[in-house]
Parts: C-alpha cells; structure tokens; sequence
C-alpha cells in the first residue's frame, strides 16, 4: 500500500522496494506470506529495485500489502526511544510489528492470532486517527477499545464462505463487533505487542498500561476464572454431543461417523488445541516400557509426553480399524492425525475447526427442543472448550493437581488452578442455608 496524492494506493507483496523495508524484513514477509499463512506468493520475488505498479484506490488492506508515507510509517513516532539504537534493527513501524510476530514463528495458530489483533490496530491507527501506532497516547488506546465493541460496516466483511478468507477480494479484518471477551482477548495481545517493544528499545513507553486494566483489560485472576469456567460443556451439553456423535452412525456416513468419534476423542482424552491435533501425526502415538504415550509439540514449541489411557487407544484402534490399517500405529508412522473423509489427506486446522462447529451446531439442535438456553450457548462454542472441559473433568475426577498441570502443559500452577472449581461450588452449595427462615 503506498500514500500517493494523499489517497492509500496498495500493491502485492510481490514488489518491495528497496526503500520499504530492510533485507530481514522482507525475508521475513516472504517467509510469512508463503509459509505461515500458507498462501503462495503472486510470483516469484523479483529484482527489489523492481518499479512498484500501482494497481489501485483502496482504504483497507492487508497487512503485508502495507506501505506508509514517512509521516505515517512511526520512522518519526512521538513514541519512539531515540537515544539509543533499538535491539531490533526495526526503522518503522512495519518492520517492528514484523519482528515481533516473528517471535511466533514456532506456533502457527498463535501467529495468526496475533497479526489479526496487530494488523486491526495498525490500520485503526492509520486510516481512523490518521496517525502512526508508535504515536498512539492512551487516549487513543481508550478510544480503540471502544472501537472494538463497533467497528461499523467499512471494516466488516462477510463472516463464511470464500469470500471471508484472508486473499478474497475485498477482505476486511473484521466481521463484526468484538464480543465482550473476544474485545479483551484483542487489548491483552496489543499489550504484550507493546510491552515488547518497550523492552526491545523501540517504543518509550506503553501506554495501554495507563488504560485502567480493570474496565478495559479484565484480565484479573477472577475474570479469568470465570473464562475457563463459561466455556466448559455442562453435562447436559456433553451428554448431547456424546448422543449427536453415536447418532451419526445411522444418519451419515460410516467414514464422517468414525472420524468425528476419533477426533473428539483426542481433543476430550488428550486435552489437545486442535491446532496441535491437525499438525501432529499417527506416529507420535508410540509405546514405551508397555505403556503408551503420545508425543506432543505444543505451543512455543515445548516437547512433551502425554499418557494415552485405554479408552483412547481403544478409540484409536477403532478408527484404524475402519481406515483398514494396523490396529497401531507403526513408529515414526508418518500419516496425518487428522484426515479428510477418504482417510487420505490431512485437514487444516481451519477446515477441522469447521467441522468440529458443524457437530456442536448439530448436538445444539439436540438440545433445542428441551432445554433452548443450553443449545444457545453450545452454538457459541468452540474446539478449545474441549479442552477446558477435559481439564476440569480431570480435576473433578480427582487427578492429582501437578498430574493435571504436565497434562495440560502448563508452565505455571497458577494457570491450571483456573480449572479449579470446587471453591466456587462450595459457596454456592452453603448459600442454600441462607432462607427466608
């Protein structure tokens, strides 16, 4: 995207000039654009001193497409930290917000979250404050995040289909207004975006940090609590979705049947982010001293080893029964953990999230006629509440606390102790004393 006659211009990652953006920030916005995003450069890269074309008038565009004006691209930030070079390298905001997503480089899907929040905040920035990020105050922070509750039909583009996809023609990085939680979600990763930059040298300050964290951030120990605890299946939604997935024995397929059956198996037994489960492979289910274990690579790219008990080996059986391969998994197998129905080619992580929706949607529809407020908040979920839930079941199921956290891979306890309910049951349990009498 180029300032010409001050109106925004944009162009394709293909063409860079030279004086855009470093070497290392270019090798990395074809790295990113071809490899993380999964989506092929236009051409080959050419000559950088290559002539930019400009092929026309846009307000909003993709991140990578950005190109700023100098008053614009943060080179002259009210923001910035000038007496002494930054750790970076970074001369502008682009190059910046690059080397700080390139931190992620190891977990895909926390990538993408990240640009998605860096990206609205970048464009925000310049097309609604008309302004560089690296010259926001905390006015404007406070302002954004009012943005986020409505961000109005010019940001919002169509919420399925081909035409909501990253590359379709006229993208927009929003569909719609930010749930409460979704809005919070979006101010935390801006935060650590910023502090970031304050610590690498190139911002002075973080100035989100002044926005009361109370009203804006809700990130207290409580709110999160209470996160982990709304997006857990109560066992009215469980026992539906258990009964949808037996269901689809006799209403679908056999092959839909066995994998939906597999895969809610590995996210609920192994606790797995589905991003985990659509990059991991049959071979990482693997026996040692008689016991089997399943190999994981998780986020930040931490290893580890997860127990695989004897309902999910018979669940893995199962499925490789109906694949008509061995009822195990050879070592180092190399086929995908989750397959498309003719069990030959591995799903995204986008399309399994997909179908994941499509079943809780389905076991909503279960519940519709009994319980409607129960449906309503299944149609809200999501393939990590398989997670939460599986945390808190184990807990309730009394597995030792430090077992919980090695399973869940947790880094600190503090985190696995949001999947801790009991003192929360407990009260509600002793208000019941409290009558009329």
């Amino acid at each position: 995207m180029f300032y010409v006659n001050n109106k925004i211009t944009y162009k394709t990652v293909g063409d860079i000039s030279d004086n855009v953006c470093s070497q290392k920030s270019l090798s990395w916005a074809v790295r990113y654009s071809s490899q993380t995003l999964g989506t092929p450069l236009d051409k080959p890269l050419q000559s950088m001193s290559e002539p930019i074309e400009i092929k026309g008038e846009i307000e909003i565009c993709r991140m990578e497409e950005l190109r700023l004006p100098p008053h614009l691209d943060g080179s002259q930030g009210s923001n910035r930290r000038r007496d002494a070079p930054n750790q970076l390298g970074a001369t502008n905001d682009l190059e910046a917000l690059r080397c700080f997503l390139a931190e992620y480089d190891g977990s895909p899907a926390t990538q993408r979250a990240y640009r998605k929040e860096v990206e609205r905040l970048l464009l925000w920035s310049v097309l609604e404050r008309g302004r560089p990020l690296s010259s926001l105050t905390r006015e404007d922070f406070a302002a954004y995040a009012a943005f986020l509750a409505n961000p109005g039909p010019r940001w919002c583009g169509p919420r399925r289909g081909r035409a909501s996809r990253r590359y379709a023609p006229g993208w927009r990085p929003f569909v719609g207004p930010l749930s409460p939680s979704a809005q919070r979600t979006a101010l935390c990763i801006i935060h650590s975006m910023l502090s970031y930059l304050v610590q690498a040298g190139y911002l002075l300050g973080n100035p989100l940090a002044l926005v009361r964290q109370r009203d804006q951030l809700g990130a207290g120990p409580q709110t999160s609590r209470q996160r982990v605890s709304d997006r857990c299946f109560t066992a009215v939604q469980w026992q539906a979705l258990l009964d949808t997935v037996e269901g689809l024995t006799h209403q679908d397929s056999p092959a839909a049947a066995a994998r939906a059956r597999f895969w809610v198996a590995l996210l609920h037994f192994l606790a797995l982010r589905i991003g985990e489960a659509a990059t991991h492979r049959m071979g990482d289910f693997h026996c040692r001293r008689g016991r089997w274990y399943f190999r994981v690579l998780g986020k930040g790219r931490k290893e580890a080893e997860l127990p695989v008990g004897t309902q999910m080996l018979e669940e893995l059986r199962r499925y490789r029964q109906h694949l008509g391969l061995p009822l195990l998994p050879e070592p180092d197998e190399d086929r995908p953990l989750l397959l498309d129905l003719s069990g030959q080619r591995a799903v995204s992580t986008r399309r399994a999230s997909q179908v994941i929706k499509a079943l809780l949607h389905r076991a909503a529809s279960r519940l519709e006629a009994t319980d409607p407020v129960e449906a309503d908040r299944l149609r809200r979920a999501s393939a990590h509440w398989f997670r939460h839930t599986a945390l808190t079941r184990q807990w309730e199921k009394g597995i030792p606390l430090p077992h919980i956290k090695a399973n869940a891979r947790h880094a600190r306890l503090d985190t696995t102790l949001l999947y801790v309910h009991t003192e929360e049951e407990a009260r509600h349990l002793e208000i019941e004393k409290h009558t009329w009498t």
